[in-house]
């Protein structure tokens, strides 16, 4: 597609929107305006994304529009605006129930619509200086927002989030500085040898071994924004104790900023001839996220963290994917990506409601729930038996494609890769029995849910496994070129 410029800058608008709201909601008193006005600024900036598909702005020194980044934007900006009109029925409970203050909810909000604009801005930036400045900024804004009770356990997660997020964050902006020394003798000195177009167009001359370091740094920084194995200690802890909505902007969203992060400095290697493969880490980094987060399954009590450790898993999935390569395991690691955004935020969606109805967040406590609670406990019968990978929704589709594909070229790496997913499988069966059908256990509280967000994301991930639209496919195809 060739750039060309919009009347109204829709880059721009996907970047003012959330900036501006997160002003209004920091200095709007009440909380019924404030979730209105936070649906109706996520809506406008999910309108924004899905004007670039249509047309696209010229590049600049500091932002970019391309195949590649548009998937995370648009995915990001969806999964957004859903989690916000969930967000608006959790939150009113919370303030009910006395959980959290009209000041914390302010605050909330506010930080809810800070969090969109750095992801939108880590997938736009041209400048890899300005990706890490966002993705830092997302990364203290959901620090807050996971200490938002002020709980002992809450602040305790808030803190070790902070400190492991903190040294993640400063291992990948040692490694971009590495990244900027190896590009300065080809590109010279100052911003120019920041900025990605001009990186991507003169790898081939660089520094290899620098290149070579940079990745280290840079898997082992974002790596642990992803929440790869043994990065991924703070993941759990954020997922039990923040707000159920962050826990789906957690996995489904900023799992995948760090991601997309990642993958532009694999294409930075790919293009120097002399680097070493850096899908080789990633297999590696995958498949030990993947085994070991499948296994955990099998020993969690609460709920959100059972859950968390499915994103481990997954994450885990899609890095192994393009670890691989290829124009088949590439389109697998997209279509796995936007399969499990959808669904895991669907998941917690459910979950959220399940916790605030049962007065509790332990597995045992909860029983019967598609007896006690039908539009909830169907609606985590479909996400689960979905993101185990079973037909014929969205998550089998990609699952399959990444096994069609490893067997393909890496038969051995098939065996582990189908282990993992067979442990991760049964360990979630398990705890689907025991939560959805038997004896009804625990408090029975009505619930004040809106059903829409879930059977929205789910009924797209039912789709996605039986039909793709051709536009889509074609759109996933180049994508997947581009990344190698």
């Amino acid at each position: 597609m060739i750039p060309h410029p919009l009347p109204i800058d829709a880059v721009a608008a996907v970047l003012v929107i959330p900036a501006a709201a997160a002003v209004v909601l920091a200095l709007l008193p009440g909380y019924r305006w404030g979730a209105r006005l936070n649906m109706l600024a996520t809506l406008l900036t999910l309108l924004a994304a899905l004007t670039l598909l249509v047309e696209r702005p010229a590049s600049g020194p500091y932002l970019l529009v391309d195949d590649l980044n548009i998937v995370f934007v648009v995915l990001t900006t969806f999964v957004a605006f859903t989690t916000s009109v969930f967000s608006a029925s959790y939150i009113a409970h919370e303030l009910e129930t006395g959980h959290l203050t009209p000041v914390y909810l302010r605050f909330y909000h506010a930080m809810y619509q800070v969090l969109m604009f750095a992801m939108n801005l880590a997938l736009l930036a041209n400048n890899i200086g300005l990706m890490w400045v966002a993705i830092e900024l997302a990364t203290l804004t959901t620090v807050l927002m996971v200490g938002i009770y002020r709980t002992h356990a809450a602040l305790e997660a808030a803190w070790k989030y902070f400190i492991l997020g903190s040294v993640g964050i400063a291992l990948a902006l040692f490694g971009t500085i590495l990244v900027y020394l190896a590009a300065r003798p080809e590109i010279g000195e100052g911003e120019a040898a920041m900025i990605w177009t001009n990186l991507i167009a003169r790898a081939a001359g660089f520094d290899t071994g620098l290149l070579n370091l940079a990745f280290v740094f840079l898997l082992l920084g974002y790596g642990t924004k992803v929440g790869l194995a043994p990065l991924h200690a703070w993941l759990p802890d954020a997922h039990a104790e923040g707000p159920t909505p962050i826990s789906a902007v957690l996995s489904g969203l900023l799992l995948n900023v760090a991601l997309y992060a990642l993958l532009r400095f694999k294409l930075l290697l790919a293009a120097n001839p002399g680097a070493v493969a850096p899908g080789t880490l990633m297999v590696i980094a995958g498949l030990v996220s993947l085994i070991f987060a499948a296994f955990m399954l099998y020993r969690r009590r609460d709920i959100k963290r059972m859950f968390a450790y499915s994103s481990i898993e997954h994450m885990g999935i899609i890095a192994f994917a393009f670890g691989m390569g290829g124009p088949l395991a590439n389109f697998a690691g997209l279509l796995h990506m936007v399969m499990h955004s959808l669904t895991k935020s669907a998941i917690f969606f459910a979950v959220g409601h399940i916790a605030q109805v049962k007065g509790t967040q332990k597995i045992a406590e909860m029983g019967g729930l598609t007896e006690s609670h039908p539009g909830l406990g169907w609606g985590l019968v479909i996400g689960v038996v979905a993101i185990a990978g079973l037909p014929p929704l969205g998550i089998f589709m990609s699952e399959f494609l990444v096994v069609s594909s490893t067997m393909a070229r890496e038969p051995l790496l098939a065996v582990p890769l189908v282990f993992g997913l067979l442990v991760g499988f049964g360990a979630l069966m398990l705890r689907l029995n025991g939560i959805a059908f038997g004896e009804v256990r625990g408090a029975n509280e009505p619930a004040k849910a809106s059903y829409v967000p879930m059977y929205a994301h789910l009924a797209l991930v039912l789709t996605g496994g039986i039909w793709l639209p051709a536009p889509l496919v074609t759109w996933f195809q180049n994508v997947a070129r581009i990344l190698g």
